[in-house]
């Protein structure tokens, strides 16, 4: 299977089988090709944010002829969901839709932001038995260090934890009948104290994800 693997960091990515494979030279986005579990991947560093993560996958979905579509790194935690490392089986968008007097209203991303709130999240491959627990992320351009937004993005969206990409990628993959996957490992709680947390547990949070990773992969 010919998969891109996708992660926002440096540290995200080399958490992956460091060290393994070979550093194209394809300009941006950077990338790693390994093979691993009898599947071909392309693992792209592709910086922060849902542009830089979504405008990668469209190039190496094209360069290489993609049938998967996966993200890998770190996340904040918002609900009281169990573990440090998920599997992503649900994912929404937080900051589209409409900013009004009283609120913000949630819509499908590309859909009219008008009338009732209508927002489905986007659902992942099933798992093919990784063990870990499933959850719903919600992603948008902004880091989260609110805790009383954070418990808006929980009642709104049932989401259990946020980052700043994922979602943009499964809109990605649904668009071009691809399926998507991810795994993420928490730094932090998306309250006042997340910038210093997030700094704090990056790198073990990323190694967690990437052996999640490592292990999903050789499922396939």
């Amino acid at each position: 299977m010919r998969i891109i693997l996708l992660a926002a960091l440096d540290e995200e990515a080399d958490a992956f089988m460091p060290g393994g494979g070979t550093r194209l030279d394809d300009g941006w986005p950077q990338v790693r090709r390994i093979v691993h579990g009898g599947h071909r991947i392309w693992l792209a560093t592709t910086g922060i944010g849902k542009v830089n993560i979504t405008t990668a996958a469209a190039r190496l979905h094209t360069l290489h002829d993609a049938e998967l579509l996966m993200t890998v790194g770190t996340a904040g935690k918002l609900s009281a969901i169990e573990g440090d490392c998920f599997y992503l089986a649900r994912a929404v968008q937080h900051d589209y839709g409409a900013r009004k007097a009283e609120s913000f209203v949630h819509y499908p991303p590309g859909a009219w932001p008008m009338g009732p709130a209508n927002v489905t999240p986007y659902a992942a491959m099933p798992d093919p038995g990784l063990g870990l627990p499933h959850a719903c992320i919600t992603s948008g351009d902004a880091f989260i260090e609110d805790a009383g937004y954070a418990r808006h993005l929980v009642a709104a969206l049932e989401a259990d934890v946020v980052d700043m990409e994922t979602a943009a990628v499964a809109q990605y993959a649904e668009k071009f009948d691809l399926p998507w996957a991810g795994i993420k490992a928490t730094t932090d709680d998306a309250n006042h104290e997340s910038a210093g947390d997030f700094h704090a547990n990056l790198l073990a949070a990323s190694r967690r994800a990437a052996e999640a990773m490592e292990r999903l992969i050789a499922l396939l």
